[in-house]
């Protein structure tokens, strides 16, 4: 960890990380209700982070402009645009504020995908390859340090204030995140092929599913963000197993992220002791016994499942992200990146949705069992394949030295 704080680019970029992820955690939570308390509708509250999530669908091609774009201005100059955006969401009248909030959350998807891989590519390039793990692993640790405190913060400013507060301080975020990435030295890679017209922005989906170490981390991502998403579906219905009030998801939420706060702090030295396939593996096998333990009614096993699946499932995504970066070209990565965050986060959403249709027909006690199964058969066929290296292991898609 003092490594990667020493690094002055891992640093920044941590700190653009911890000053934007807290103004969007605020604002996620604020968006559903503030459309909620305007238009007394919860289908429309429900669809602004449909709206959010939309443009992750086109994030192979969202993720080229990292390719074709200066990182370092991209990173800066998205930002800053967010900024204005924001600020200019309180001068429209309340008659066609919805409208307006609904088109900015928009925007705030598509640059959340180009912010993303931009700073995948960035931390790839310069940051030394044993310690990827160990940035992933402490990325995972600040983003989800901040969905513990920025959600609370978002509501309590909307309960008291209403929704302007919320929209300046997330504005706010992002200029500060503008200044942080302005003082990135970031070295562009020299003469590298442009994105060609005609099928670049596939690239990275083929690199992908071509490459055998990416393939399957990639894949087994999105089945267990499958799982995950059926999961997340069914967190109310385990509460009501449980005898206790909606509310006391809140607290199963906050077991889950310290879970992930965890192992964000353990996830570099594990990958550099580990391979990458038998580290996921083994987050996935414990994230799956765990979702299965929730169907038990008793609440410390409830609590403990919870910071169990906090525990293993960021594992696969940590584990994959870094690979990605290890083994795709430079000129390629920022399509790379954003395809796998495509392809691994797209079921969640997937998930959700067949989650909450098959929680309305069948027991929450079943259900549970069976989407574990499907975790633990993901977990067995990544572990029993070919075990490959460690990922803090130098590999031939680029070396210390290239960083």
């Amino acid at each position: 960890m003092r490594e990667v704080v020493g690094d002055r680019t891992a640093l920044l970029c941590l700190t653009g990380v911890l000053v934007s992820g807290f103004g969007t955690s605020a604002m996620w939570l604020t968006a559903g209700i503030w459309v909620r308390s305007a238009t007394g509708s919860d289908t429309l509250a429900a669809l602004t982070v449909f709206t959010m999530w939309a443009p992750l669908l086109a994030g192979p091609a969202l993720g080229a402009l990292a390719d074709r774009l200066p990182r370092g201005p991209l990173l800066t100059w998205v930002n800053l645009g967010m900024a204005g955006l924001l600020c200019a969401l309180p001068l429209i009248g309340p008659e066609h504020r919805v409208g307006a909030l609904f088109a900015v959350l928009f925007v705030y998807g598509v640059s959340g995908v180009v912010l993303d891989a931009a700073e995948t590519a960035v931390v790839a390039r310069a940051v030394d390859v044993r310690l990827l793990g160990d940035f992933n692993g402490l990325r995972t640790t600040v983003n989800e340090g901040m969905k513990l405190l920025a959600p609370l913060t978002g509501a309590g400013l909307f309960a008291r204030y209403g929704a302007v507060p919320v929209v300046l301080l997330d504005a706010l975020t992002f200029a500060l995140a503008a200044l942080v990435f302005a003082r990135l030295r970031v070295r562009e890679p020299a003469g590298a092929p442009r994105v060609s017209r005609r099928g670049g922005t596939a690239a990275g989906t083929r690199l992908l599913l071509g490459s055998p170490v990416l393939r399957p981390l990639v894949c087994a991502g999105a089945a267990t963000m499958l799982v995950a998403g059926l999961n997340g579906a069914m967190i109310y219905a385990v509460v009501d197993a449980l005898g206790r009030s909606p509310a006391y998801a809140g607290l199963l939420y906050a077991a889950q992220g310290a879970g992930s706060v965890t192992v964000g702090l353990l996830a570099g030295p594990l990958l550099r002791r580990l391979p990458a396939r038998v580290f996921a593996a083994a987050g996935t096998a414990l994230f799956a016994l765990a979702v299965a333990a929730r169907g038990l009614p008793f609440e410390a096993v409830a609590l403990a499942a919870s910071a169990a699946i906090g525990l293993g499932l960021p594992c696969v995504l940590v584990a994959a992200m870094t690979a990605v970066q290890r083994e795709a070209p430079d000129a390629a990565l920022g399509r790379t990146a954003a395809a796998a965050h495509t392809l691994t986060m797209v079921p969640n959403a997937l998930g959700l949705a067949l989650g909450a249709g098959l929680v309305a027909v069948a027991d929450v006690r079943l259900l549970l069992p069976s989407a574990a199964l499907a975790g633990l058969v993901t977990a067995v066929w990544l572990g029993a394949g070919r075990k490959g290296r460690p990922t803090g292991a130098p590999s031939g898609g680029r070396s210390p030295a290239d960083a």
